[in-house]
């Protein structure tokens, strides 16, 4: 028979893909012998039986489940339901990939009426089992059965309006009473029963609802993000309970052995005395910051210190640990690698290796590569912000410079986003289900909540500015307003800056400015550059492109895309006369125009980039693309050309095409016009000839056809290329050489990659395109199904963002290896956006192209990604 469950002290940290992140850890930790309450782990392989089976667990587990709560009771020496031994129980979710707050948990289960009656007598502490019955109706209600929590709260803001206080740790026993009435009659009330008594009931349906939210909407869009595959599924632990609310010698908290802001040296969290752990990360309390401890409990305080130093010595990684202190006795709930910012990864990196703690290779991997893009982007201007008086101050959670308009909830957010508004999400406090506002915003400010609540957590995961617990701030999301302590008001569609790392709110805009990348940004990377084994281009059309990539380090240009030099204003009229010339002679003579602005334009780019390799790509869109559509532009362009109005409108209609994305376009305007590639590689190899003679930068240019079906196709324009190039180098008497190559980015190309390399001196795989041609999907369209395709698990990414390796990848392994077996020492690469993800990236190093080319500020992102590739995937 499988097993589907194992106790706390079965596993180890080996057997994360079974047991998940938390259940492997805290095998591993009683493994160490440290202060873990006792439990079991239910297995990913349960969760993913859990789908299989129709959202159903089968007898056979149900059956383990309660084989191991009896072995949990034998080991505690409580009982579920049994009043005169109670055992309590948490049932936490628990990925082989940390998702902090994506998934469920609910704590105190086992308790019902008679229970809360025990465990008061057994206590002598009726307000302590009172809070415990509340928050379990509350966690039980809002997880299993999907009661608004939004309605509990509400409750409990009542009761304390009536009693006049303004914490919930200042209701007395009575208070709680009231509320689990409250409670158990607003769950009969919707439900249409009462409240489950029996406490194996309440553990299998909670195991089913922690199951369940695997595949709730916040979950599905966290792993999007973070390329978590949906067939992992989730374990279930179940952990006998320890009480942090017993009273004022018991407390729970959130540390992490280094600052996760900073990444400096230091114990850094918070706790709160009298509560459970979701006091803490909720922000409804303001906790105390964990040095406090030492003066409340030194020798607890002294013992945590310990064991967290062990864990990172034994982790060899910055930890995120929860704890729990019982009548003064320590436990450890949880310890993982913990989420940080991209300055504290990178400090945090390097930190260790001098330290000792761990090796490059090893460095190497904690540090997320899209993390990376928090510190390109640009931060306050010293000089504006030393202007700019700020308006309240809240806890710097996650550092950065962001200003947008506010908006107030994710849904909001996310549509404002969507139309090209940079926007900031303001919050009471942030709840999982905020997940995609998060994603949409500049920035996040919440008016609650501590350095670990859940808006500081997801914010520092992601590289977004957050400033929490904005104190004096009351935030109206139903009004839309916030209101200062000044009394100012703002609402929403207003404009605010928020600074990250100094916790400081600003009203209105302020000017930004680049980051500098120094430091240990510098040495962290200078590492990846040592075992990367892909070179790392840019996709750069400009010399500003060219100079910003090279400053992020980019290797050379893998896609320089002429045609967007066509669409300046100065220069798109004799475009366009090329385009309506009526003869080849006419096309030559617009043709000539457009020339020395090309060549001006290799120039620069050449000189920007010092001599590194260039590769251009010849003239792709259709030509269409360069002619107007309103009647009123046709006309005036008439008048320019002089011509006559419907002689041109006949112009555009015929250039029309239905389909253009596969008409006119690439390779085929170079067939049918063959004096446009001439034009260009002119301008190409005459640029490189005068930087050759004039800076000494020897250049050998990288001539790139597109859009090739065919290996006939491509020896016509090479020739054409070839009559051109080589008279010119005849010409200029120097050495130079030059390469022809094309852009693999049609399911036939890859077929026929093989034939294609007798010409093709370098593949440059254009996955935009071979995606869009491979799925029949439009890139440009295809937004419309993709969020039902997510939804039914058709799809679990964006192909367009994420290459599919399974289908389009297998296209570009067969025709790298077809490619190699005519040509072993084709220059491989790849140019679509796919250059500057992570999974692309492993995949491209795995089949072993040459470089990766993507946007300029992904270069350094690329970069990181085929360091990590290497250390994953070594070269024999």
């Amino acid at each position: 028979m499988k097993k589907y469950v194992y106790l706390f002290s079965e596993g180890n940290g080996s057997m994360r893909e079974l047991l998940g992140g938390k259940g492997a850890n805290l095998a591993e930790m009683t493994g160490l012998g440290m202060p873990v309450p006792q439990g079991f782990t239910i297995t990913t392989e349960a969760c993913t039986r859990y789908y299989e089976d129709g959202r159903q667990i089968y007898p056979d587990i149900q059956e383990q489940i309660m084989e191991y709560l009896d072995k949990l009771e034998k080991m505690t020496g409580k009982h579920l339901g049994n009043p005169d031994s109670p055992l309590l129980v948490s049932v936490r979710s628990g990925a082989r990939a940390s998702m902090p707050g994506m998934m469920d948990t609910i704590l105190n289960l086992g308790m019902n009426d008679v229970i809360c009656d025990a465990v008061a007598k057994l206590t002598g502490n009726p307000r302590f089992a009172r809070d415990s019955y509340r928050r379990f109706i509350q966690m039980f209600s809002d997880v299993v059965m999907e009661l608004p929590k939004s309605t509990f709260e509400q409750f409990i803001d009542q009761v304390k309006e009536k009693r006049g206080v303004t914490h919930d740790n200042e209701l007395d026993e009575n208070d709680m009473l009231e509320l689990i009435n409250l409670f158990k009659d607003h769950y009969e009330k919707n439900i249409g029963e009462p409240f489950p008594q029996d406490p194996k009931k309440q553990l299998m349906e909670a195991v089913r609802a922690v199951f369940r939210s695997w595949d709730n909407p916040r979950a599905n869009t966290y792993r999007r993000m973070n390329d978590i595959p949906y067939s992992w599924g989730t374990a279930v632990n179940v952990q006998s309970m320890v009480f942090g609310n017993m009273g004022e010698t018991s407390g729970t908290g959130v540390a992490f052995t280094r600052n996760p802001a900073t990444g400096e040296k230091k114990l850094y969290g918070e706790f709160l005395m009298n509560a459970q752990g979701e006091d803490v990360v909720a922000g409804i309390r303001t906790p105390q910051p964990i040095s406090a401890l030492q003066d409340t409990m030194p020798e607890v305080y002294q013992q945590f210190v310990d064991i967290s130093q062990r864990l990172e010595q034994h982790y060899k990684d910055m930890q995120d640990m929860e704890f729990t202190i019982e009548n003064g006795k320590l436990y450890m709930l949880q310890t993982r690698n913990g989420k940080r910012t991209a300055q504290a990864a990178l400090k945090v990196a390097v930190d260790l290796v001098d330290e000792g703690i761990c090796t490059k290779e090893q460095a190497i991997l904690k540090v997320e590569p899209h993390q990376l893009d928090a510190l390109l982007h640009p931060t306050f201007n010293p000089a504006a912000l030393k202007a700019a008086t700020p308006i309240a101050t809240g806890l710097p959670a996650s550092p950065g410079a962001a200003c947008g308009a506010v908006y107030f909830t994710a849904e909001e957010a996310v549509a404002a986003h969507k139309t090209g508004a940079k926007v900031v999400l303001v919050r009471q406090e942030t709840s999982p289900e905020d997940i995609d506002g998060m994603v949409s915003a500049e920035g996040v400010m919440t008016a609650r909540g501590g350095m670990t609540s859940h808006a500081a957590v997801v914010a520092r995961g992601m590289g977004t500015c957050c400033v929490a617990g904005v104190s004096g701030v009351k935030v109206s999301e139903e009004n839309k307003t916030i209101t200062f302590a000044d009394g100012t008001v703002m609402h929403e569609g207003d404009f605010i800056s928020l600074d990250g790392s100094t916790g400081n709110v600003y009203v209105g805009k302020i000017e930004t400015q680049e980051a500098e990348l120094t430091g240990d940004f510098g040495r962290f990377m200078g590492w990846a550059d040592e075992l990367r084994v892909l070179k790392v281009r840019t996709n750069g059309d400009t010399p500003r492109d060219a100079t910003q990539a090279r400053k992020f380090g980019a290797e050379g240009i893998g896609l320089c895309r002429t045609e967007h030099m066509f669409f300046e204003e100065s220069r798109i009229k004799a475009v366009r006369e090329m385009i309506i010339a009526p003869d080849e002679a006419q096309r030559r003579k617009a043709l000539a125009k457009i020339l020395p602005m090309q060549r001006g334009d290799f120039e620069a780019i050449y000189r920007a980039m010092g001599g590194l390799p260039v590769t251009i790509r010849l003239l792709d869109p259709p030509l269409h693309e360069f002619l107007p559509t309103d009647p009123e532009d046709i006309a005036e362009l008439a008048s320019e050309m002089n011509i006559e109005v419907d002689k041109l409108t006949g112009i555009i209609e015929g250039l029309h095409e239905f389909n253009p994305m596969l008409g006119t376009r690439g390779c085929r305007l170079d067939v049918l016009y063959p004096e446009i590639a001439e034009m260009q590689t002119e301008a190409i190899i005459s640029a490189a000839i005068n930087v050759w003679k004039e800076d000494g930068l020897r250049i050998t240019p990288e001539i790139m056809v597109p859009l090739v079906v065919d290996v006939k196709e491509l020896r016509f324009v090479k020739r054409k290329i070839k009559a051109v190039a080589d008279q010119l180098i005849e010409n200029a008497g120097i050495p130079m050489k030059y390469m022809v190559g094309t852009m693999v980015e049609t399911p036939r190309a890859a077929i026929t990659a093989g034939q294609i390399a007798q010409e093709a001196e370098f593949f440059s795989f254009g996955t935009n395109d071979l995606t869009q041609m491979t799925y029949g999907f439009s890139r440009d369209d295809v937004g419309k199904i993709l969020d039902r395709y997510f939804e039914e698990k058709i799809l679990e990414s964006d192909p367009f963002a994420r290459l599919d390796q399974e289908g389009v990848g297998q296209l570009v392994k067969m025709a790298v290896e077809n490619g190699r077996k005519t040509r072993p020492e084709i220059k491989l690469g790849i140019c679509g956006e796919h250059g500057g993800d992570l999974s692309s990236v492993e995949f491209c190093h795995r089949i072993g192209l040459t470089y990766v080319s993507c946007s300029p500020y992904r270069v350094p992102i690329a970069r990181l990604a085929a360091a990590q590739a290497a250390v994953k995937y070594p070269k024999d």
